[in-house]
């Protein structure tokens, strides 16, 4: 059974208060880096996954992608996203990425936003974007950084007065379901190495073009917590080619 925390109306609430979720593409953190990486959108079939909100699919289509299908596994994000972020060439699906079926070549470029980390078998996922792609096609995305994945309640350590110790990495090479707690609420997350999310691209044809382990940008600093981010990766960033 696959998860669906965000159509939790309590839980979406919490979601939709963050700062990405207010603010779109500036208020995530990643997105200085993330926007360095993407590909040229002009005339491409564009694919995104675990769309969300829709900020990649309207920012896609803004760059007068031909056609984007953003899908999602939770209705409530797809109505946000079909509110907020629609646009002719955009159409929104509501379904999860695992179930999904499309014809060999369709798309050049398949996006997703911190969403990889929800699917419980990476593999058969890459075999299908591999097959998804147009040769040359380009995959873009962002996952939780195993670091921040591994020990599994992605929270820090504290002493007896709330100061931050350390952050904990246990369990590392021990791949699988993770409970963590997100935003006061349990949510179950898979953890996977730095090893598997990079070797199962090499091993279904694509080509490695960048790995990014986005910092803070300095404009975020002064928000309350954000310099404590600096000392252990949250994220990571990676394209590809199919070859």
């Amino acid at each position: 059974m696959k998860e669906n925390k965000y159509d939790n109306e309590t839980f979406f609430q919490k979601y939709s208060q963050m700062m990405r979720s207010q603010k779109g593409l500036q208020g995530a953190g990643e997105w200085s880096e993330l926007q360095k990486i993407l590909p040229d959108f002009s005339e491409k079939k564009v694919l995104d996954l675990g769309c969300g909100y829709g900020w990649h699919c309207k920012y896609a289509a803004d760059h007068k992608a031909a056609s984007v299908l953003g899908t999602d596994i939770s209705k409530k994000m797809i109505q946000t996203a079909q509110r907020i972020n629609s646009a002719p060439q955009i159409d929104y699906q509501c379904i999860a990425m695992e179930d999904l079926h499309f014809p060999e070549d369709t798309f050049d470029v398949i996006l997703s936003s911190l969403a990889f980390h929800y699917i419980k078998d990476f593999a058969p996922l890459v075999i299908n974007l591999a097959k998804w792609l147009k040769q040359g096609g380009n995959l873009v995305f962002s996952v939780e950084h195993p670091v921040f994945t591994s020990y599994g309640t992605q929270d820090w350590y504290y002493d007896e007065n709330g100061k931050i110790l350390h952050f904990p990495v246990d369990n590392y090479y021990y791949e699988g379901r993770r409970e963590a707690v997100f935003l006061g609420e349990t949510v179950i997350k898979y953890h996977r190495t730095l090893t598997t999310y990079l070797n199962t691209l090499l091993q279904n044809g694509f080509e490695l073009q960048h790995i990014i382990e986005p910092q803070p940008p300095k404009e975020m600093m002064n928000i309350s917590g954000m310099k404590d981010e600096m000392r252990r990766p949250m994220m990571l960033l990676v394209s590809a080619v199919k070859q």
